[in-house]
């Protein structure tokens, strides 16, 4: 194939990808102008961190499910394993393993039970939101029982780094996002999307389909974990049930970002700004003056506008 012809397909393959896309950025730049009106804290340097903090975990546990979707499948475990984690970092840092052992528990932590969940949804061919849903269970189980109740720490000087007031949390999502790009011209990266497209047609292409959701869901499991050990450096401590609201609100960013529940539709970009739009539409709610019940009923009415907007569009379009 010809320079030229790649060239040509890649940006085909770009425009299919980022297709909606644009609606979405201007929604979350109005929300953002509107967020500044009303709260002007954020343009400084200190409100700009807190804001990247407070959104930080949720952009991580929506990449973690967005990796999963784009693949085919879904997840129930987030939460939990955002507990997990955040259980881990705040039982092992202040022991003899300090804070690099307790980072690498944490991520090992991730990567494994992520893998043996995916391990299990492919090689014995059930529904991954049954297996999540079990494993979800096990996970809580798991985190009651290293830590009963709130309790643990986590060194001052790490939660002052990654939750005090320098924008270091919007570092790490760049650093990040950039690793994302990097994954993705790779064979597994694109055997992720492959396989979540056309699992028939990657497999007869060579695509070791099996291997790369196993893959997606260790790299998601790991995500989560992270998410976790943020949490419990913002709050200098673990929860073992912090990470309950993550689960569906993971879910709710990524289709809010376009990602499809079949796999293969969506880019990570927009379940990033699906993550950052359902953070700054929460904050706006709140300055308005909406109560709770109103604001649950504002987001499922948004969530449901933002999914179905799309494919009206679509049966629009072919009518025509």
């Amino acid at each position: 194939m010809s320079t030229i012809s790649s060239s040509r397909l890649y940006r085909s393959i770009q425009l299919r990808r980022n297709r909606g896309l644009a609606g979405l950025y201007l929604v979350v730049a109005g929300f953002l102008i509107l967020y500044a009106l009303l709260f002007p804290g954020i343009l400084t340097i200190g409100g700009f961190s807190k804001f990247t903090q407070n959104w930080f975990p949720l952009a991580l546990v929506t990449m973690a499910q967005a990796l999963l979707m784009l693949n085919g499948g879904i997840t129930l475990a987030i939460g939990p394993l955002v507990s997990l984690g955040a259980v881990i970092a705040a039982t092992t840092m202040q022991g003899v393993l300090g804070v690099p052992g307790g980072i690498l528990a944490v991520a090992l932590a991730g990567l494994s039970i992520g893998a043996v969940i995916g391990a299990i949804v492919t090689h014995l061919r059930l529904p991954a939101i049954i297996v999540t849903l079990a494993g979800s269970f096990i996970i809580s189980g798991v985190a009651l029982i290293l830590l009963p109740r709130p309790g643990g720490a986590i060194p001052d000087w790490l939660s002052t780094m990654l939750a005090g007031h320098t924008p270091v949390a919007f570092l790490l999502l760049v650093a990040i996002l950039m690793l994302w790009k990097v994954f993705l011209a790779t064979p597994l990266g694109l055997g992720i999307y492959a396989a979540g497209d056309n699992p028939v047609g990657a497999f007869r292409s060579g695509v070791p389909v099996e291997r790369v959701k196993v893959a997606a869901f260790a790299l998601s499991g790991l995500l989560a974990a992270l998410a976790g050990l943020f949490v419990a450096a913002q709050t200098g401590s673990g929860d073992p049930v912090i990470g309950t609201p993550f689960t569906l609100n993971s879910i709710a960013a990524a289709v809010l970002g376009g990602v499809g529940f079949l796999g293969g539709k969506g880019t990570m970009r927009g379940a990033i700004c699906g993550s950052l739009l359902l953070s700054v539409m929460i904050n706006v709610m709140f300055f308005l003056g909406f109560p709770p019940v109103a604001q649950y009923v504002a987001q499922g009415l948004i969530i449901v506008g933002a999914v179905a907007v799309p494919e009206l569009l679509g049966v629009w379009r072919a009518r025509r």
